[in-house]
């Protein structure tokens, strides 16, 4: 339970530098930014859960959930930029 609040307390400020490092204009506001480092950061927990590189109950570290948040950032960029063409 407190990997999950520790994940999610990271993934707020992992969306935050996420939004500051990723390139190109961002029209997502603070909530979505937000939203998406969450998920970046779950990302990273259960993603390096899956591939075996953190305990069951540990949560992603910080660099991991920033590239996680990154990637989730992306991801979501590439689909809103499709939705408005």
């Amino acid at each position: 339970m407190w990997s999950l609040i520790v994940a999610i307390v990271i993934g707020f400020i992992a969306g935050l530098i996420a939004r500051a490092i990723h390139p190109g204009e961002d029209k997502a506001g603070f909530l979505v930014t937000t939203l998406l480092g969450i998920a970046g950061s779950l990302l990273a927990t259960y993603g390096g859960r899956l591939l075996g590189i953190y305990g069951e109950n540990s949560a992603a570290g910080f660099i991991a959930s920033v590239i996680g948040a990154i990637i989730i950032l992306f991801i979501y960029n590439m689909v809103t930029k499709k939705s408005n063409a």
